[in-house]
C-alpha cells in the first residue's frame, strides 16, 4: 500500500487566549498522493487552524503529523522551514506577491531561496509554469498591472516552482469572482490531474468543494466525515 503525502494521528489543539478553548479535537486523515482534497466547514469551525498545523507553520499541537511517511512533529523551525520551502507549496486568499519584481522573479523566489538550481535552470522552469498557467505573456510585468485573476495563477506558478509533494491552500478562490474562481479551481484540476500532484484546499465555496475528489467535513474542531 502507497505511503500517504500526508497523514494526521490525533491532532488536538487548544488556545488559551483569556479562557482554554479547545480549537482542534483527535484530528486523524491521511491524503493520497495525487488526490484533490478539500476541506470545508462554518467559520470558525477550525480548519484553517488545522491547515495552519498541516503546514508545519503551527507546531504547538498534541498528535503527530507525517509528509511522505516522515514525522514532522517535534522538528526544530530550521528544519520545518527547509520542508516547507521543498516540499509544500502555498496558495492563500491574498496572494501575497513582492510589488518591487516582476512576475517571473515571484514566480523564481522560493527556488532562488532552496538553491538547488542554477539562475538559468529556475528560468526556464519558472517560464514553464507560467506558460502552463496561461501567463507567461505577463512575465516581466509588476504585480500590480495584473488582474485578480492573474496575480492568483502567478501565486499558483510560485507554489509549483520547488515540485512540491503537496499543494496547500486557504480559501484560494475567496477573493475572487465567479469567473475567476472557475479559472483557478481549473488550473487546480489541471494540475492534479496532468502532473499527479497533491492538491488539498480550505474553502467556503460549495461549488468548489463538490468538484474536488473528496471532502472533508469540520464541525466545531472535530471531522464529521471523509
Amino acid at each position: 500500500m502507497e505511503t500517504p503525502i500526508l497523514h494526521a494521528d490525533r491532532i488536538s489543539k487548544i488556545f488559551y487566549e483569556a479562557e482554554r478553548f479547545q480549537v482542534l479535537t483527535d484530528i486523524s486523515f491521511s491524503v493520497d498522493r495525487g488526490s484533490f482534497v478539500s476541506i470545508v466547514g462554518k467559520s470558525g469551525c477550525g480548519k484553517s487552524t488545522l491547515l495552519y498545523i498541516l503546514s508545519t507553520m503551527d507546531t504547538d499541537y498534541t498528535g503527530q503529523l507525517y509528509l511522505d511517511g516522515g514525522l514532522l512533529t517535534g522538528r526544530s523551525g530550521a528544519e520545518l522551514a527547509q520542508v516547507r520551502n521543498e516540499k509544500i507549496g502555498f496558495v492563500f486568499q491574498f496572494h501575497y506577491l513582492i510589488e518591487e519584481f516582476n512576475v517571473l522573479t515571484n514566480v523564481m523566489l522560493p527556488a532562488l531561496k532552496l538553491n538547488r538550481l542554477t539562475r538559468e535552470e529556475i528560468t526556464e522552469r519558472a517560464t514553464e509554469r507560467l506558460n502552463i498557467l496561461g501567463i507567461a505573456g505577463q512575465a516581466l510585468k509588476h504585480p500590480s498591472k495584473l488582474s485578480g485573476g492573474q496575480k492568483q495563477r502567478v501565486a499558483i506558478a510560485r507554489a509549483l516552482i520547488n515540485e512540491p509533494l503537496i499543494i496547500m491552500g486557504d480559501e484560494p478562490t475567496g477573493n475572487l469572482d465567479k469567473k475567476n474562481s472557475e479559472v483557478v479551481f481549473d488550473l487546480f484540476r489541471k494540475i492534479c490531474e496532468d502532473k499527479n500532484q497533491t492538491i488539498l484546499i480550505v474553502t467556503h465555496d460549495p461549488d468548489f468543494a463538490s468538484r474536488t475528489s473528496r471532502i472533508i467535513e469540520m464541525e466545531d474542531g472535530r471531522i464529521l466525515k471523509t
